[in-house]
């Protein structure tokens, strides 16, 4: 379980969102909304320990993430909007790469078998810097299909992809939901899932949770 307590965040001289609080169980995903500048991404940072809040607590299973480090960062998976991958290396580079820092074993042919579910058959051996917007998103996202953390926390995971990709995406986190994850995510459009409980979070002038 992941929660805040009276979190604030302060940028420059400009509030982001003060005493915010949430509590993210197991089978729920929180979509995360708000104008540009209104602090979804120093949301993401502070929940991922990467930014340090003014004020407020995150928990993780009731305990400061702070005081969990290592045991912490290795419960969650962070695709920033940012795809994160090296144009050098190919998706089955990349994917092995990201595999070890998650600590995650897996083979090339389980790579190579996620990768054709995300719609890159037959472009695992190309360099990604010859890849389009969408294949390199793609890429990206097929972390999310060989990584196991509890929680993934997901920046705008839609940008740069095709109606079908979108439909494949959105199951794939409701199969996570379904499976007990919890999942955190930014997108300016609607999220249509077929199980889990979907929540929300506006960040404004006011923060507000809903169910």
């Amino acid at each position: 379980m992941l929660s805040t307590n009276q979190l604030s965040c302060i940028r420059g001289d400009r509030t982001l969102f003060s005493d915010l609080s949430f509590t993210l169980s197991p089978g729920q995903l929180l979509h995360i909304k708000g104008p540009n500048g209104s602090g979804k991404t120093t949301l993401f940072r502070a929940i991922c320990g990467l930014f340090l809040p003014q004020q407020g607590n995150i928990l993780w299973n009731n305990e400061s993430i702070k005081s969990l480090d290592e045991d912490y960062r290795r419960a969650f998976l962070y695709l920033g909007h940012q795809n994160g991958i090296k144009d050098d290396l190919n998706g089955l580079e990349n994917l092995t790469l990201s595999s070890r820092l998650d600590e995650s074993e897996v083979s090339n042919e389980q790579i190579r078998n996620a990768l054709g579910k995300m719609g890159l058959a037959g472009f695992e051996d190309l360099p990604t810097k010859m890849l389009s917007q969408g294949q390199k998103r793609r890429v990206a996202l097929t972390r999310l299909l060989l990584n196991s953390a509890p929680l993934w926390i997901l920046d705008e995971p839609f940008v740069a992809l095709d109606t079908d990709a979108v439909e494949f995406l959105q199951s794939v986190i409701a199969d996570k939901l379904q499976h007990g994850g919890m999942v955190m995510l930014t997108s300016h459009q609607e999220v249509a899932l077929t199980d889990g409980e979907i929540r929300q979070l506006q960040l404004g002038a006011t923060a507000e949770a809903a169910g």
